[in-house]
């Protein structure tokens, strides 16, 4: 793949020093697109995404974001430039509520109280639930809920890549289809989405491109045709990860 708006080259990164957890990785994620990324639970995927946002140090490689050499950058310094980063584990101040949850995420501009209303208002008419609940402490909300206001406090700085890590664990179905919308909806609203998944059948269905990882190193990759019925890498997938796409 050519011309990627955020690219990872071959880079390595290491726990501790000698404990080597990517080992010369690449991915290519291309503006307006989902790319996902699948693999076993101890392959790297997360390490890719919080490598992504700056969390971890390179050992080897470049990571480049429209065209600018970032591997240097700090998390703060990447999320200024756009990259917004929403964990597998929640990250909100359950005590507080939505609305101040919502106003921590405009820190970076948030001397400008214009600018401040008008982005929190967008994120209210985005998940109207979240207007209605916006005095209430997240800890009191479901978790669906909270998953919709970490992807708001994360839409704040009008990013234009958005790295999501598990973004339906442990959410019902029904949830995670809407979240799984979403998702679909950031790519076509332009952003280049990361989707890191251990659902392989729903990242393959809402991924343009997939990358699988194993042990920390690039096993295979394809577009989404390639995950279709009879399609080499599906087969592949089912019998490496002992896991049937149906």
């Amino acid at each position: 793949m050519t011309d990627a708006f955020l690219s990872l080259n071959g880079v390595t990164v290491a726990y501790h020093g000698d404990i080597t957890i990517l080992n010369q990785v690449n991915v290519q994620a291309q503006r307006g697109q989902v790319t996902g990324i699948i693999g076993p639970n101890g392959a790297g995927k997360s390490t890719v995404l919080k490598t992504m946002f700056g969390f971890l140090p390179l050992r080897a490689g470049s990571i480049v974001l429209n065209g600018r050499d970032i591997s240097r950058e700090h998390a703060n310094t990447r999320a200024g430039a756009g990259v917004a980063f929403v964990p597998q584990n929640r990250s909100l101040f359950g005590e507080l509520s939505v609305q101040d949850n919502l106003e921590l995420g405009c820190w970076p501009f948030r001397r400008d109280k214009k600018l401040v209303r008008e982005r929190i208002d967008a994120v209210y008419q985005r998940f109207p639930i979240l207007a209605d609940k916006r005095k209430d402490p997240v800890s009191s909300m479901s978790g669906g809920q909270q998953r919709f206001v970490e992807f708001g406090r994360a839409l704040l700085i009008k990013p234009s890549v958005i790295l999501l890590d598990e973004p339906t664990a442990m959410l019902a179905p029904k949830i995670s289809k809407e979240i799984y919308g979403l998702i679909r909806g950031f790519a076509d609203d332009g952003m280049t989405v990361v989707l890191v998944d251990q659902n392989v059948r729903r990242c393959a269905e809402v991924s343009d491109y997939l990358y699988i990882l194993e042990l920390g190193r690039n096993k295979a990759e394809g577009g989404r045709d390639a995950f279709a019925e009879g399609a080499g890498l599906r087969e592949m997938v089912a019998t490496w990860m002992d896991y049937k796409i149906d």
